[in-house]
């Protein structure tokens, strides 16, 4: 019995002593240098999505997270005015509803009039087709 034990402390020893064969990484080092790249992670690609090493898609994935991020910042802040009870005056439609009426956080949403929800979905796409565009392709929006 107490050989067994000590088979099973000296196993369990085991798992945790350095290994003898040499670390080897597939790891594409292409943007090891890149703003955000640090210690101890480098460069975190968990999808692959730049495992290519091509710079112009990354460049373009940068500045579309950076946009996401901006736009879910602002949600954000729209949320919690709207919940501190700053509301825009009058009506949302013709037949006298008023924001006020519509209450808070998601199901507010739900309440929109349909004609008002594809107004404010012409009013984002027109945003992202039309003005919220990288024209002279060096990032004007960082």
């Amino acid at each position: 019995m107490k050989s067994a034990i000590f088979a099973s402390l000296l196993a369990t020893a085991a798992a945790f002593a350095p290994s003898s064969q040499k670390a080897s990484s597939t790891a594409l080092k292409a943007f090891e240098d890149e703003l955000g790249a640090q210690a101890p992670l480098g460069f975190f690609d968990p999808l692959g999505l730049v495992a290519d090493g091509d710079q112009e898609k990354f460049d373009r994935l940068r500045y579309v997270e950076l946009k996401h991020g901006r736009i879910s910042m602002l949600a954000v802040v729209g949320y919690l005015v709207q919940e501190a009870g700053v509301r825009l005056p009058g009506d949302i439609d013709y037949s006298g509803t008023k924001f006020s009426d519509l209450g808070d956080g998601w199901a507010a949403s739900f309440a929109v009039p349909v004609a008002g929800a594809l107004q404010v979905f012409a009013f984002v796409g027109a945003l992202e087709l039309g003005v919220m565009k990288d024209v002279t392709g060096e990032s004007e929006f960082p």
